[in-house]
């Protein structure tokens, strides 16, 4: 199919400019040839951007589709805007071998509207106790994870890092040392003490981040922090990069925009790591701002409704946000100057593709279509996602995703699925 989108407002990452976009096979550009026989859509007063891509979601199948599958999970990304997605392992079963994860890429030839990038696991079955069968994964996946758990051993950690920098892959971690966690399950901060909540505490994080800072050093293995949410752990990444390291990291959308002083007594409030305090958003903000924090991932990790309909203290841990990223970061950051456009696009698109090697890129044809203009409340009601649950529920935003094309093909027009 051939398409010319007319007058649309294209950002080509540092600025925007008017003209026509066309789109023929997987090639898209600025300006129009050849296509006679094009699909014309008035694009007036719309913005064309990259594709976001999101290092880190959960789509839950094999093993848990009742949550998710690839097809309900990629409309969600399209539908957001996002043409490539990094799935996460922890699944059943679980990529630790190659005849594991030939389940998932089954799935994911068949049904994924966009870009689908396995992740292997670390360990056998997420267990922490031995090595996955890496060697056998490394050319099929985007890089290694125990997301959902944070890899214990220290010995099993760097056996990791020699494995994957010998395999030039990254390892993406999600620190968290469970002898500090006591239970928790919101910050062990000032809304955990008034409403009588088991608290997580931030050293449960930075510690372990701490720890592998060290394993890096001794390694030398490409390293990524996934989903960070204190203070402390910005600082450390700061030092390390400082130092040279090959080290990067991510934050979500709602540890830039919500503390645990926006906390309600709903399971929608509930992901792991927790909502910290206003002083840790403010110095992820600083950390987006001066280059530490690398990219913004949702976590985008979906639920039951039953299993979310618990409280804070019974619901299951994560909340979704493919279908919310955009509108809510260019909402909460960009209209209000804490950063411009082009930064956002850094932390959406350049720095994930980049540090991931994701072939993505408006040339190839994946790219999206934004209203910027249009302002709506998030009504989880109308996600494409089979789950529902989002701290944003309700906020009223700037940017609506009216089109999403992924090598060429339109996989996402708002009102047409």
């Amino acid at each position: 199919m051939k398409y010319i989108l007319k007058n649309a407002d294209f950002f080509d990452g540092e600025k925007f400019k008017s003209g026509d976009v066309s789109v023929c096979g997987e090639a898209a550009s600025f300006g129009v040839f050849g296509n006679s026989d094009a699909d014309i859509i008035d694009a007036s007063g719309l913005c064309v951007l990259p594709g976001f891509i999101d290092v880190h979601v959960h789509f839950r199948e094999p093993g848990f589709s009742y949550k998710e599958t690839i097809k309900t999970g990629s409309m969600a990304a399209a539908a957001g805007g996002y043409t490539d997605v990094c799935t996460m392992p922890n699944l059943k079963p679980v990529p630790d071998s190659a005849e594991n994860l030939a389940k998932q890429e089954a799935i994911i030839k068949e049904s994924a509207v966009v870009g689908v990038h396995p992740y292997g696991s670390i360990t056998k079955g997420e267990n922490g106790a031995e090595l996955s069968d890496m060697e056998a994964l490394a050319q099929r996946v985007v890089a290694f994870s125990d997301d959902g758990r944070g890899v214990q051993n220290d010995e099993i950690m760097l056996l990791a890092m020699k494995k994957s920098r010998e395999l030039n892959k990254l390892i993406a971690a999600h620190c968290e040392n469970n002898s500090l966690l006591n239970g928790g399950y919101i910050h062990d901060g000032a809304y955990a003490a008034a409403h009588g909540h088991k608290g997580i505490s931030s050293e449960s994080e930075f510690s372990q981040i701490a720890r592998d800072i060290a394993l890096i050093r001794e390694t030398g293995a490409g390293y990524h922090v996934c989903h960070v949410s204190t203070k402390e752990s910005v600082e450390l990444i700061r030092k390390a990069k400082a130092e040279g390291l090959d080290i990067t990291c991510e934050t979500g959308p709602h540890y830039l925009l919500l503390s645990d002083k926006d906390i309600l007594e709903d399971g929608r409030f509930k992901m792991n790591p927790p909502l910290r305090s206003e002083e840790d958003r403010m110095a992820l903000i600083d950390g987006i701002k001066d280059g530490t924090i690398d990219m913004i991932a949702t976590d985008h990790a979906p639920h039951s409704e039953e299993e979310k309909s618990r409280g804070l203290s019974g619901s299951a841990m994560g909340v979704v946000g493919l279908e919310t990223a955009f509108p809510v970061l260019y909402t909460g950051l960009v209209k209000t100057g804490i950063i411009n456009m082009s930064e956002l696009i850094r932390l959406m698109h350049v720095s994930p593709k980049k540090r991931f090697c994701i072939d993505s890129s408006f040339n190839t044809g994946s790219f999206t279509v934004f209203d910027l203009n249009k302002k709506y409340k998030i009504d989880p009601g109308l996600f494409k996602s089979k789950g529902r649950s989002s701290p944003f529920a309700g906020l009223e935003v700037f940017g609506k995703c009216l089109m999403t094309f992924y090598k060429g093909e339109l996989v996402w027009q708002e009102n047409m699925m």
